[in-house]
């Protein structure tokens, strides 16, 4: 559970004491409509037509899932997570704010995604890293088998990497966020790595205005998997094609948010790239 420093000031409750930190996790980390754009937009372009059912894998607060079944009436989605009380988070924040026609084609299970099979999916997305916390080599070659064999025929397995020179290091970065209760900050911070095993240990901590903050909101204990790896591992497994997209940059030299096929990228301080792997 995160830390609370301050929780009590002379006038009540700290910004901190009352904030919810998966609704913090999701203004700070996380963009649903661009991953849902990406994927949608790819999925059409690989195979020529549009996907209806997806599976988020270590889903989390659902917010893929949710997003998911508003872009048509014909979507339907499946949301895979280990953690109930995220689950039940879910549910009451992100579902609950769907239509009733919508929140129908939403089903969220309970399962270690290493186990739990459901219909053949046509994407599998599994993003924001998660699956870095497969820290063997033979666990998330596992896991790629079984995204795999589930996939459709013609199915497409989303995931997404990140790396760069600084992802190696001890560090901390700092970037403010504009949130619908108020504006914090949003903290990254790389605590240990260890270039024998891989293993990185990072924390994400929120700050507030009124000298708050809720320390190690979020943990993580995960393997920084480079993308040869990934690639490698995926071709392993099976699959067909896999191909790495790569950022662009605007005029003030900051990430475009556009996302390209690319065979080459740039030795980057920090990048993030999706990747497809096609069945």
């Amino acid at each position: 559970m995160p830390k609370l420093s301050s929780t009590l000031l002379a006038n009540g409750p700290s910004l901190a004491g009352k904030a919810d930190r998966y609704r913090c996790y999701e203004l700070s980390v996380q963009c649903a409509e661009a991953d849902v754009d990406f994927i949608d937009q790819n999925f059409r372009r690989l195979r020529g037509h549009d996907a209806c059912l997806l599976r988020e894998d270590f889903c989390g607060t659902a917010s893929v899932c949710c997003e998911w079944v508003q872009r048509r009436r014909a979507n339907r989605a499946v949301g895979v997570d280990i953690d109930p009380e995220v689950l039940d988070w879910a549910r009451t924040h992100n579902l609950s704010a769907l239509t009733a026609h919508a929140a129908e084609r939403v089903r969220l299970v309970q399962e270690d995604v290493l186990r739990f099979d459901g219909t053949s999916p046509d994407v599998v997305a599994a993003l924001n890293f998660s699956y870095w916390l497969l820290e063997e080599r033979r666990a998330v070659k596992h896991y790629f088998e079984r995204v795999h064999r589930l996939l459709k025929d013609d199915g497409v397995f989303f995931l997404d990497a990140y790396g760069g020179y600084d992802s190696f290091r001890v560090i901390t970065q700092e970037r403010a966020v504009e949130g619908d209760g108020g504006d914090f900050t949003y903290v990254w911070e790389q605590e240990k790595y260890d270039p024998i095993t891989g293993r990185l240990v990072c924390h994400i901590h929120f700050a507030f205005p009124d000298g708050s903050r809720m320390d190690r909101a979020f943990s993580y204990d995960w393997r920084l998997w480079t993308l040869p790896e990934i690639r490698e591992l995926l071709y392993e497994v099976g699959f067909e094609r896999v191909t790495c997209y790569w950022q662009g940059w605007d005029q003030e030299g900051n990430p475009d948010g556009v996302f390209m096929p690319a065979e080459e990228g740039e030795p980057d301080a920090g990048w993030i790239a999706y990747l497809t792997a096609e069945k």
